[in-house]
């Protein structure tokens, strides 16, 4: 079998600002680009840069599971691949960033002797913490997939942030839907956020990173409350800042006091 070689990259956020020159590289000197990104203009960008771009995203249907959707993903770029033809796969954000489909064909191919590699990009975190003003080493930073953040008990730290990604498809359950899911499901997530103690006035924010440069960020602030009957996307994160303040662990620093100098 004839070895080709696999790179995935990121586009970044926003359309030609985040791209960096070696994912620009190798989308430029690929023999097949495979695209998925959700914004139809970014498409049409990354199709200027190759003579042969293919485009993911007709693989996703309403009603299909995205476990089938995402192998068949993996089985059309792991065919190029193994035609011994250099392939790219650009990916809306940061390729391994909340992209299971990335890394499935990275493993796939080097399984298989092929070479294969990622290249960090701009994500929707780091837009977040520039938009926000969010600093994680100043409280630290909790990140969950809204829905396992629903399905599995967590210990969840209320003096850090809390960030719940895709909280527009808060509690499904199918892995097949592309629309968001209602106020029922919200509400049970608001209800498992007091159980956790948060107070249902607690002001939260719903954040969009901006994708093209002519356009803002959405940063919706609202009470806990307001969650069930918000206008929240397939695209919205959900930042709940700290409730309570950090307190000292007394105990621990009184050890660190008699250490000798330098720690030892």
């Amino acid at each position: 079998m004839k070895k080709g070689s696999l790179a995935c990259v990121g586009t970044g956020m926003m359309l030609g600002a985040h791209i960096g020159p070696r994912a620009r590289r190798h989308i430029e000197e690929a023999d097949v680009v495979f695209v998925a990104v959700s914004d139809p203009l970014v498409e049409k960008w990354v199709q200027g840069m190759n003579a042969d771009v293919r485009s993911l995203q007709p693989y996703y249907v309403e009603g299909k599971p995205r476990t089938e959707t995402y192998r068949e993903m993996v089985a059309a770029i792991m065919a190029e691949v193994r035609e011994g033809r250099r392939v790219c796969g650009a990916f809306y954000g940061h390729p391994g960033v909340f992209a299971g489909v990335p890394h499935r064909a990275v493993a796939q191919a080097r399984q298989e002797g092929h070479t294969a590699l990622m290249e960090a990009a701009v994500s929707a975190e780091d837009c977040l913490y520039a938009d926000l003003g969010v600093d994680p080493g100043t409280y630290g930073c909790q990140h969950y997939e809204t829905s396992q953040f629903m399905f599995y008990r967590r210990r969840i730290d209320l003096t850090a942030y809390l960030v719940l990604w895709q909280v527009g498809v808060a509690g499904d359950q199918t892995l097949a839907r592309l629309s968001s899911t209602g106020a029922g499901a919200r509400q049970i997530l608001v209800d498992l956020l007091a159980e956790h103690g948060y107070s249902s006035s607690h002001e939260v924010i719903a954040y969009e990173a901006a994708v093209v440069p002519i356009h803002s960020p959405r940063i919706d602030h609202m009470r806990l409350a307001a969650l069930p009957d918000a206008d929240l996307r397939l695209q919205t994160t959900l930042v709940i800042p700290p409730f309570h303040r950090m307190e000292r662990n007394e105990e621990v620093l009184a050890r660190l006091g008699v250490l000798p100098a330098g720690g030892g």
